[in-house]
């Protein structure tokens, strides 16, 4: 009974300063808007970038590394037992690439708890032939289905599809840049030389593009047995072993485990991508910022509204206090008050919010870099807008907390004498 009569004179002594009222709730709304509406935008587009590079990279590959080897011949030799001995010009020791018993390595990882799965690749460096002149790439044998399945590939196709390449013997999905330069398109046929000098006729059944100029100008895949026939390898040949893991944070610790376990050399994906995570912070951070301080700055005006609201109603509040109203009554009047305006500033900006980030979300996005991506990218996750009205009630309580405490404190006796 209390409370609602509490209540309904905070929400006359809203009424009776409406455009005061509208304003402190326009303060919220705008603050919670811009939040959402800026927060699902920057985390879009980073969700975007992580599905151009992080998405399409593993987050542990397995591969031999070419380095020099760590005991040279002078550090055998019985004659020099004992001596420091310094050599200069070490040349690396090619021990090939392939990795040996990589079924067995590729068995063993999928029985882990913590992988999604294993895709093993074979990747060359290949010289593709137009007339006279060579264009230098990268070939990556790939399996179809693991390929898609953990990569999705397909997102970056423009022209074609990964399962192609499974049907139609012989075949090559290329980069766009490469696919110019060359001056070909689905269904011509390309001469690719490899390392070995031994030449091969390849397919075109797909272009895939990257956005990444220095990607799409070399970059091509085909096959696991394309890839091993074109290097006149055996089917057990296998170059690199790239691991999806449940939770990418378990990265850097499983990389070392693996080649400590395994006797190959890995890299985790965020090492692989140190800097592009590093942006993503950053983004993250400016974007957080400025929204959190757009929802400080309206609370603010909440403060300052209530504040002049409590000079104005000093006769009000005496003759509260001074009808039997207790100074935590008041207190919870003006709180009440300033929760009243966070909830409806609140629930209309997380409308508007998302109004916002609908109208963003449906923008033309046209680039030819990025030709799989048609508008702009806006993450809808109702984390954010759960953020926004939590802040936006926590920074309204407290704008309403401090003038409340400030009438509660008043002596109606000296306000009445004063009149």
């Amino acid at each position: 009974m209390k409370t609602g009569l509490l209540l309904n004179i905070a929400l006359a002594l809203l009424m009776a300063r409406l455009k005061q009222s509208v304003v402190a709730a326009a303060g919220v709304t705008f603050g919670i808007a811009m939040f959402i509406a800026l927060i699902s935008f920057m985390t879009g587009l980073n969700k975007m970038l992580d599905n151009l590079i992080i998405n399409r990279t593993p987050h542990i590959r397995l591969y031999n590394a070419i380095t020099p080897s760590k005991t040279q011949p002078v550090n055998r030799a019985a004659d020099f037992a004992g001596f420091k001995n310094f050599i200069l010009s070490v040349k690396p020791k090619d021990e090939g690439k392939q990795l040996y018993n990589a079924s067995r390595i590729i068995k063993a990882i999928r029985e882990d708890d913590r992988v999604i799965d294993v895709a093993p690749k074979i990747s060359t460096t290949v010289f593709f032939n137009s007339g006279t002149i060579q264009l230098s790439g990268i070939i990556d044998g790939v399996d179809v289905d693991l390929e898609q399945k953990l990569f999705h590939l397909n997102d970056n196709i423009i022209e074609g599809t990964i399962a192609d390449l499974a049907v139609v013997s012989n075949s090559i999905i290329i980069g766009k840049g490469l696919a110019d330069k060359l001056i070909v398109k689905i269904g011509d046929v390309i001469q690719v030389t490899t390392p070995d000098a031994d030449i091969a006729k390849l397919k075109i059944v797909g272009i895939v593009q990257f956005g990444i100029a220095e990607v799409d100008d070399v970059q091509s895949f085909t096959s696991l047995q394309t890839a091993q026939k074109l290097q006149g390898k055996p089917a057990s040949y296998i170059t690199d072993i790239q691991v999806k893991l449940k939770n990418i944070a378990l990265a850097p610790a499983l990389a070392k485990e693996y080649a400590r376990l395994f006797d190959v050399d890995a890299t985790d994906v965020q090492t692989a991508n140190a800097q592009f995570e590093t942006g993503t912070t950053v983004r993250n951070t400016i974007a957080y910022s400025v929204s959190v301080t757009l929802l400080i700055v309206a609370g603010f005006g909440i403060y300052n509204i209530l504040n002049m609201l409590i000079y104005e109603k000093m006769d009000a509040i005496a003759i509260l206090k001074a009808t039997g109203f207790s100074g935590k009554d008041v207190k919870a009047i003006f709180i009440q008050l300033s929760m009243v305006l966070g909830v409806v500033g609140g629930v209309i900006g997380i409308i508007l919010g998302y109004c916002l980030s609908l109208i963003i979300s449906h923008i033309p996005f046209q680039t030819s870099a990025l030709p799989t991506i048609k508008t702009y990218p806006v993450n809808f996750e109702i984390t954010y807008y759960l953020i926004g009205i939590s802040f936006a009630l926590i920074t309204t309580y407290l704008a309403g907390l401090f003038p409340a405490r400030k009438a509660a404190k008043i002596d109606p006796v000296v306000i009445i004498r004063g009149k």
